[in-house]
């Protein structure tokens, strides 16, 4: 009786510790699928409210982080985890994560200090206040989260408030996809103070804005040193991304991989399925399927041991990769996998119709699959189930994809009638779908309308209180009698410097015409000789004809030059209509030697430029001269007018040449130094005129390409008056 007793009560006590140990698991479980939060928070003084640098701050079990010298820290965790806060100059202080507000730790500090006013402190409470609403509201309103962030702008008493204020708006303009807006905070954001979390926001924001070349510079302008482990893969992950939008894809699985490794070295488990399933894809991309399958099957392994919205979104991944690579069956099995799990995931997460997991889409493209593998039977109840499901959900695109799909069924399994019949209901569907989008177009023109609004007023803002806070400053200097008397002094020798100056200037400008015009009577010899003697070839080869057309032209050409020969600039059409004449007679000369094209883009506005006259003729001549002349085959000279910005347009003069190098190495040394002498002329022109007009001018040489006969290209960059 007494053995019988004690094995039951051994029975209980395993029976308890097994339910202990399953209420751990499941508390674990429910703990690693909750979501990463980012944790943004500061360690300040409880008397001073002064900020403590070089905190540590740990997750119990996980990340690290160190507070800066203004008190604040950002740190990844989830709900549940505990913060450990330590200091040799105050005692540990935990601090359990419930949501993902900002934190503020007021600690006391070993050493007493004189208490700051209690108004300082709350200035700094409603900032933080007003930065909690705009988080709060980040994927609800975003009015709202813009008009919180005008006010803690309008509150900020720092560049290190403003600088968090204008980095947290633009991670709202990034979750409602207004890229434009996110990049131009995400600067203003840098401008008050550089932080590694705000160069990596602009650099995702430039690729998420197709500035790809930005975005690539923005990541390798990072210094990785000072970036902590999580940063360091989200850095190696995002220059993945742009390399992947380019589709370079070498560059892309190399950078992946370089954030794979840190990932797995420090224990990032969310970083490592993602850069798993980003290696495979790149792979895929440039055609090594069988790489790409490998990473596949890790990420989708890996994805099942975190969440189950993860493995789901990681099975509809792989169920893509089959799709491309015609693997029907193993898709079929994934997508009907996902339609098994999605349902348990709705119960704790909202899936939107954008979401690629709605049931809608998995049960077409099921029915796609079997479309494809020509088993129509299997195929018809699937896309029916998907109209179904659609039409309940309002999701007219994939009603629209599934009523089509299931006529080019029936059609091949040539049942016409029905086939019919579906393509009258697909038609029904697309009227629906064009009078839906017509309105969603209209609501996103009102939305961001609206957007760009609020953000305008929070830049008058900005520039108001900046205003306002000099004028407060001028004011209270003002105050001061002596600072009156050395005002007066001060004026007094701004005046005397003011005259000094116009005088100088205008002996500048009077010294900078005479030079002007000194360098165009030197060009126009030069110009006027080269011009006579292509008309003394061709009466030397008897070519009167040539010649007579020739001469004709040349003295439209002439009177031209002339008339312009005194101004310092003329508009941009007379000079391409100059161009085009010098040009014209250039390749009457050599015609065997090379063809040209003159093109204006479209969005270039002729006449709004100005360009100092006899500026590009030269480099064509030499481009003729030095260039294509030399050239064994037919070249090529390309003249290109294009817009560069709102205020800029560029001039191009390209040729396929011999090239600058290979052009010094055929001249005499007499020839060298003629034309050395008119690039020298061109070269001084430039600077005089950018002295007197504020450069106005650019001019940039370079090699056309990098072939043998590399060519050149000039490139004139002109400024809008």
């Amino acid at each position: 009786m007494k053995r019988l007793l004690i094995n039951i009560m051994m029975v209980l006590l395993l029976f308890s510790f097994g339910n202990v140990a399953a209420q751990q698991n499941d508390a674990y479980k429910a703990k690693s699928e909750s979501p990463l939060f980012t944790i943004r928070g500061s360690v300040r003084e409880s008397d001073t409210y002064n900020p403590i640098s070089k905190v540590n701050v740990e997750v119990n079990g996980g990340a690290y982080t160190m507070t800066g010298f203004d008190g604040s820290f950002i740190i990844r965790a989830r709900k549940g985890d505990e913060l450990m806060i330590r200091h040799k100059d105050f005692e540990t202080v935990y601090y359990t994560i419930k949501d993902d507000e900002r934190i503020t730790v007021e600690v006391e500090p070993a050493i007493e200090r004189k208490q700051s006013s209690p108004k300082y402190k709350d200035n700094i409470k409603a900032f933080n206040a007003l930065i909690d609403s705009i988080g709060k509201y980040k994927k609800l309103d975003v009015s709202k989260s813009i008009d919180f962030a005008g006010k803690a702008i309008s509150q900020s008493n720092s560049q290190q408030q403003n600088a968090e204020a204008y980095l947290v708006l633009a991670e709202v303009y990034m979750h409602w996809k207004q890229f434009d807006l996110a990049v131009t905070n995400y600067r203003v954001s840098l401008q008050n103070r550089e932080s590694n979390e705000a160069k990596l926001g602009l650099a995702k924001a430039y690729e998420r804005n197709k500035n790809y070349q930005e975005s690539i510079d923005t990541y390798k302008a990072i210094d990785k040193k000072q970036l902590s482990n999580y940063q360091l893969v989200t850095l190696y992950e995002g220059l993945g991304d742009t390399y992947f939008s380019i589709k370079n894809y070498a560059l892309s699985i190399t950078a992946y991989k370089k954030g794979l490794e840190v990932a797995n070295t420090h224990l990032i488990k969310p970083k490592v399925v993602d850069l798993n399933s980003k290696i495979a894809q790149a792979y895929n991309g440039d055609g090594f399927t069988k790489e790409a399958g490998y990473f596949f099957d890790n990420s989708l392994e890996l994805a099942e041991q975190t969440n189950k919205k993860r493995a789901l979104e990681e099975k509809e991944t792989v169920a893509e990769f089959n799709n491309v690579n015609r693997n029907y069956s193993e898709e079929i099995q994934l997508r009907k996998e996902i339609v098994d799990d999605v349902e348990a995931v709705e119960r704790d997460s909202i899936i939107d119709n954008e979401s690629p997991l709605t049931l809608q889409k998995q049960n077409y493209k099921i029915g796609n699959a079997y479309f494809l593998q020509k088993d129509y039977d299997k195929a018809i109840p699937y896309l029916e189930k998907s109209i179904k499901e659609a039409d309940a959900k309002g999701d007219l695109v994939v009603k629209k994809d599934a009523t089509r799909k299931i006529s080019d069924v029936y059609v091949d399994a040539g049942d016409f009638e029905n086939a019919r019949l579906a393509f009258e209901d697909y038609k029904v569907v697309v009227d629906e779908l064009y009078i839906k989008r017509e309105q969603e177009l209209s609501q996103a023109d009102r939305f961001r309308r609206n957007i760009v609004e609020q953000q305008n007023r929070i830049t008058s803002l900005e520039s108001d209180r900046k205003l306002n806070r000099s004028l407060v400053e001028a004011r209270s200097k003002n105050q001061d009698i002596i600072i009156y008397s050395l005002i007066t002094g001060l004026i007094l020798l701004l005046i005397t410097a003011f005259f000094m100056y116009k005088y100088i200037k205008q002996q500048r400008l009077a010294n900078n015409l005479l030079a002007l015009k000194s360098l165009r009577s030197q060009m126009n010899p030069h110009f006027i000789f080269n011009a006579l003697n292509s008309v003394n070839s061709f009466i030397a080869s008897n070519d009167e004809r040539t010649a007579n057309k020739y001469l004709s032209d040349f003295s439209h050409l002439m009177r031209a030059v002339l008339e312009n020969s005194e101004e310092d600039f003329i508009p941009l059409q007379k000079e391409i209509e100059l161009l085009d004449l010098y040009t014209k007679l250039e390749h009457f000369r050599f015609q065997d030697k090379f063809d040209y094209d003159i093109t204006v883009n479209d969005d270039v506005v002729v006449g709004e430029y100005q360009i100092p006259p006899m500026l590009l003729q030269p480099y064509i001549e030499n481009a003729v001269w030095h260039g294509l002349r030399y050239k064994s085959k037919k070249g090529h000279l390309q003249i290109t007018v294009a817009k560069k910005s709102d205020n800029e347009i560029t001039i191009t003069v390209a040729d396929d040449g011999i090239g600058r190098k290979r052009s010094k190495s055929l001249k005499t040394a007499n020839q060298q130094k003629q034309n050395s002498k008119g690039m020298g002329n061109i070269k001084k022109r430039v600077a005089i005129l950018n002295n007197m007009y504020k450069d106005k001018v650019d001019v940039l040489i370079d090699d056309n390409s990098s072939e043998e006969d590399c060519g050149t290209k000039v490139v004139v960059t002109l400024k809008k008056d």
